[in-house]
């Protein structure tokens, strides 16, 4: 998925009239259909893991709703970004989580029942903390539009996501036969948001020089690095860790590129920090699957070694 988001990404900024017949206005459909997905793979089971270890969802809730929007801030302010690039930095951070850390944290070898149950708690209370945290931090800066931002998080995220986990629950039997292929449209689908949203802004973002491209990488890797530091503090196991760092470091970048439009529809530049967080956090989050699932194995041969000794 990393090669082919950087892929359609860098073709669409370098020849962006190869990229330019999806329209803008496709973004919030084509984000409805990966929501939809994810409700069509949500089970019960998923959400009582939200009874059984209530801790660690609200841990996890916690770090993900002031971790990053609190990076956001600080690196927007700290890199003087102009108030377009800041708005659409601090509602990346706002967002919660998005579907890639499930299958991230799956190929780390992490809890992938916590970091399913963060995201799912996440998601479900988005239309609340996204805007309100959003309004908080930029209120003495731009204008934001919270009753439209939280009516958008509803028909955008919330919705998709009932209407599948409502047809797998009557349908469960169908729909198991077509999981195989929901991976596949959900990636079609996102490598599209990036297609739309990087070519129709290819000006912009290159006018904009390496600073928004720095702070998008920097808030991404401190935000791994400060969800993995929480887990150490907090002694939890590194599955768990991993976990954790993986939700709080991956974004729902989709979502935020698609709120700019709605939230800031007088800063242009608001939709670049979704982009671009879009493209590279897939990128970084491959890399940081290979990092965690050394860690795994180190630790295993390390134990290994240790038993072989003994004897």
């Amino acid at each position: 998925m990393a090669v082919i988001v950087l892929a359609v990404a860098a073709l669409a900024l370098f020849l962006p009239e190869s990229c330019l017949w999806i329209q803008t206005s496709w973004v919030n459909y084509l984000l409805m259909v990966v929501m939809f997905g994810m409700g069509l793979t949500i089970k019960p089971a998923d959400f009582a893991l939200v009874f059984r270890r209530p801790k660690d969802i609200l841990l996890g809730c916690a770090a993900q709703f002031i971790i990053m929007p609190l990076l956001a801030f600080g690196l927007g302010k700290s890199f003087g970004l102009e108030e377009g690039l800041l708005a659409g930095v601090i509602l990346v951070g706002t967002c919660p989580g998005g579907t890639s850390s499930n299958v991230i944290t799956y190929l780390s070898g992490g809890d992938v029942a916590l970091s399913v149950g963060m995201t799912g708690v996440n998601t479900l209370l988005a239309p609340l903390f996204t805007p309100a945290i959003t309004w908080l931090l930029l209120r003495t800066t731009v204008q934001v539009d919270v009753p439209d931002m939280f009516l958008s998080i509803v028909k955008v995220v919330i919705v998709p996501i009932a209407l599948g986990f409502l047809i797998n629950r009557l349908f469960g039997k169908y729909v198991s036969k077509a999981e195989h292929a929901l991976p596949l449209v959900s990636v079609t689908a996102i490598t599209l948001i990036v297609a739309a949203v990087v070519s129709h802004n290819s000006e912009r973002i290159l006018e904009t020089g390496l600073i928004v491209f720095v702070v998008v990488i920097l808030h991404n890797l401190l935000g791994y690095a400060a969800g993995y530091l929480l887990g150490v503090v907090l002694k939890l196991p590194l599955s768990r860790k991993k976990a954790l760092s993986i939700e709080v470091g991956m974004q729902n970048s989709g979502l935020a590129t698609s709120l700019a439009g709605t939230a800031f529809p007088d800063l242009s530049m608001a939709t670049v920090p979704g982009a671009i967080f879009s493209v590279w956090h897939n990128i970084s989050g491959a890399i940081l699957a290979n990092i965690f699932r050394n860690l795994k194995e180190k630790k295993y041969a390390q134990t290994k070694t240790e038993s072989t000794n003994t004897r």
